[in-house]
């Protein structure tokens, strides 16, 4: 099993003949993603990378039984994009694009609330489901099948951690790269249910960074539950200075609960094997699967 996508998601792409969506596209193609069309409105009837082009999601939803789109749309207009989809009955929606105004992420987070779909992102590199579906910007080569999930905020650490998962001689059931601007559609807690709920996966990475709540949420969550799989956990930024972004709109230290430290805590306090290097990941994983 998986969880949001493989080999039988009907994906389209928002902003299918723009640069990004082209170059990504193609990559996600060449893997061997079901991509069954795209949206450019102003330019359905065409067909791109052999492709169909339709004006609107809901064309695309009608015609070639869009489940799944992936996004990419200017930040000002990414917005409407993601509502568009949702609007359309499109069950996972994964938003790539960087730099949506919160104030847009506020409408979009309280109208999808209404519909039956999950956001995945926005700022985030996607979901892949090794040798499935790679609905995202990730490299495709890196991962291999297996049965560990990845849950990151950060996109280079979810490569990172599953390239050290597969040479570990492990694989992958889902990665899922939630983004880390301050409001995402999927949270880490939502993330990490979804693989505690997916039988093939044994082992679950998790991959935090400072700013907000979401890892001592899902921490929480985990141990209320019965931590009923092993967690690897990581918190990337230890040696970042207090009320400074860092990279992530949402990597911001707010309060004391907020560092990379404060984290760490929590997640052990919860049951979570903490690791105080990314480059010790994959080898904690092969430790508590052992």
């Amino acid at each position: 099993m998986s969880v949001l996508v493989n080999k039988n998601s009907n994906i389209i792409v928002q902003g299918f003949t723009g640069g990004e969506g082209t170059f990504h596209a193609t990559q996600m193609i060449e893997y061997g993603t079901n991509v069954v069309g795209g949206v450019t409105p102003g330019k359905g009837g065409q067909l791109h990378l052999e492709k169909p082009v339709f004006n609107t999601v809901q064309d695309a939803v009608d015609k070639v039984a869009a489940d799944t789109s992936i996004i990419f749309v200017p930040p000002a207009f990414a917005a409407d994009a993601i509502m568009e989809a949702a609007a359309a009955g499109i069950k996972v929606i994964i938003c790539i694009t960087e730099g949506i105004p919160v104030a847009d992420m506020v409408k979009v987070k309280a109208y999808i609330a209404t519909k039956d779909c999950r956001l995945v992102g926005p700022n985030c590199p996607g979901v892949i489901t090794p040798e499935e579906a790679k609905v995202g910007i990730m490299p495709g080569f890196i991962f291999r099948k297996g049965s560990v999930g990845i849950v990151s905020k950060s996109g280079t650490l979810t490569y990172e951690a599953a390239d050290q998962v597969v040479k570990q001689g492990y694989g992958i059931t889902t990665a899922i790269g939630i983004g880390g601007d301050p409001i995402i559609g999927t949270t880490t807690k939502d993330a990490v249910e979804l693989l505690m709920n997916d039988d093939e996966t044994k082992c679950i990475v998790m991959i935090g960074e400072i700013g907000g709540q979401l890892e001592a949420e899902a921490a929480q969550w985990i141990k209320a539950t019965g931590n009923k799989k092993p967690v690897v956990g990581f918190i990337a930024g230890q040696t970042a200075p207090k009320g400074r972004t860092m990279g992530h709109a949402g990597a911001i230290v707010g309060g004391k609960d907020d560092t990379a430290q404060a984290k760490m805590k929590i997640l052990r306090e919860n049951g979570i094997h903490v690791v105080d290097s990314p480059a010790k990941i994959g080898a904690k994983v092969a430790e508590v699967l052992g």
